[in-house]
């Protein structure tokens, strides 16, 4: 089950089944003000990059992870996995990265972060290696199996085996407002077949789609069983989530953090 966890003012999500220190950010308890009231963790234009550092030391104070040990994504709706450790920390911005929708990590301490504001954020898990990933899933990166791949690469680099391995699938657009037109079922069902037409409603020449239980199916098919998935839908709790359809842009960012925690590896 995906809770609604409180450090003092700081809102997040979490999941049960996952022990790893994690959470997927909400838009309350930072600093930020104006449009990007107030835990906004991305740089934007109009926000001031001291509000962004502030609001990522709450996370870190919340979760325990030292800011110099948090590795960013530079996100490009790909399917790169970077297979990361804290020598990898450039500063805690995402344009300072190379281009990935996906990091793992065994090494302990290490944090790893994307941003999300509709798109579909992936927290991993693995308590028996201690191997943790974290990855951004837009409908591009859906289509790209970016779920399946993050877990491919916790099994080639850290001998994980997916049975162990623990998801939490955040906040995202969910079916009720994500509509699309035929290129975005298209593309899903070229990726995996009629299994994700069960998640695909056809509406007049537009599709509502649940990204969701198909980035679900991607890692049901690397063999993941234990996923947990939260019901909120950012557009639907655009007052409590960023949301870049609803706001047309003007707006902040999520994040989704897990750390790998110090003496499991």
């Amino acid at each position: 089950m995906i809770i609604t966890e409180k450090y003092g003012q700081l809102e997040c999500l979490a999941a049960e089944g996952i022990s790893a220190p994690h959470c997927f950010t909400t838009r309350f308890g930072g600093v930020s003000t104006g449009i990007f009231d107030s835990m906004n963790i991305a740089i934007k234009e109009g926000e001031q990059e001291e509000n962004v550092r502030k609001n990522i030391a709450i996370l870190s104070g919340a979760l325990g992870f030292d800011p110099k040990n948090l590795i960013c994504t530079r996100q490009t709706h790909s399917d790169i996995v970077r297979v990361v450790t804290k020598q990898d920390h450039i500063d805690i911005f995402h344009r300072d990265y190379p281009e990935c929708d996906a990091l793992v990590t065994n090494d302990p301490g290490t944090a790893l972060m994307i941003y999300t504001a509709d798109c579909t954020p992936l927290l991993l898990h693995d308590p028996v290696t201690g191997a943790v990933g974290a990855a951004h899933a837009g409908w591009k990166g859906t289509a790209l199996d970016i779920g399946g791949k993050t877990v491919q690469a916790m099994v080639e680099h850290f001998g994980c085996d997916p049975k162990n391995i623990r998801a939490a699938i955040g906040p995202n657009i969910a079916q009720c407002h994500f509509e699309t037109d035929a290129d975005v079922p298209e593309a899903l069902v070229k990726t995996y077949g009629a299994e994700a037409e069960p998640f695909i409603r056809p509406q007049g020449d537009k599709f509502y789609v649940n990204l969701k239980e198909i980035n679900a199916l991607s890692l049901k098919r690397r063999g993941v069983e234990q996923i947990e998935i939260s019901e909120s839908c950012t557009v639907c709790e655009h007052d409590r989530f960023w949301s870049h359809r609803f706001t047309r842009g003007q707006r902040g960012s999520q994040g989704a953090i897990i750390l790998c925690k110090e003496g499991t590896k």
